[in-house]
């Protein structure tokens, strides 16, 4: 990714041109267009969970959206959950959300470079994140990073398990295996 110095007013200024940006700590990032899978994956997550959110009533699901985690931070979360009494300080009609998501869930493909995975789960929890999914599809593997006390925590789901979060979504499961399978072609 390449990267640049920017202020947020600047990203605020970006045109509108269909390329994607974060900006990190004031460096800008270049954002490549996901692949197929990654979407598949995302949109796999964000029906079940916009599924069981609004089932249940307890917030907002949204896709692809950027949230504000600090002065010249912006981070677009794959799929993300804002609990309801969050939904309080959101302005639906403007981007990026100030603060946090809920939950963050972030697909990464293998181009995604481990120290700047570990820095964003990082700005997620530094903003107000109460638990972030990392999904690894070439692994077959979901991480769930919470921080929920004072110490964070991880847990590494397999293919053959189930993603479960009842500190952030009580009740809510979600087989891996459905997650990451290949589209059925027949």
């Amino acid at each position: 990714m390449a990267t640049t110095r920017t202020s947020f007013e600047e990203y605020m200024r970006l045109p509108d041109d269909g390329a994607r940006h974060e900006l990190d700590e004031g460096d800008l990032l270049m954002v490549p267009s996901p692949a197929p899978r990654h979407n598949l994956i995302r949109q796999r997550i964000a029906f079940r969970m916009t599924q069981f959110v609004t089932d249940h009533k307890l917030g907002i699901v949204l896709e692809e959206m950027d949230f504000r985690l600090a002065p010249e931070t912006v981070r677009n979360a794959d799929v993300a959950f804002v609990a309801k009494e969050a939904l309080r300080n959101v302005d639906f009609d403007r981007s990026p959300i100030e603060g946090a998501p809920t939950l963050a869930v972030e697909v990464l493909s293998p181009g995604n470079r481990t120290e700047d995975t570990v820095k964003k789960v990082q700005q997620y929890f530094d903003a107000g994140c109460r638990s972030v999914w990392l999904v690894y599809p070439t692994l077959r593997l979901v991480e769930i990073h919470s921080r929920l006390n004072t110490r964070p925590e991880r847990r590494d789901i397999r293919e053959l398990d189930v993603i479960v979060d009842d500190a952030i979504l009580p009740g809510f499961s979600l087989p891996v295996s459905f997650v990451l399978n290949e589209p059925e072609l027949d």
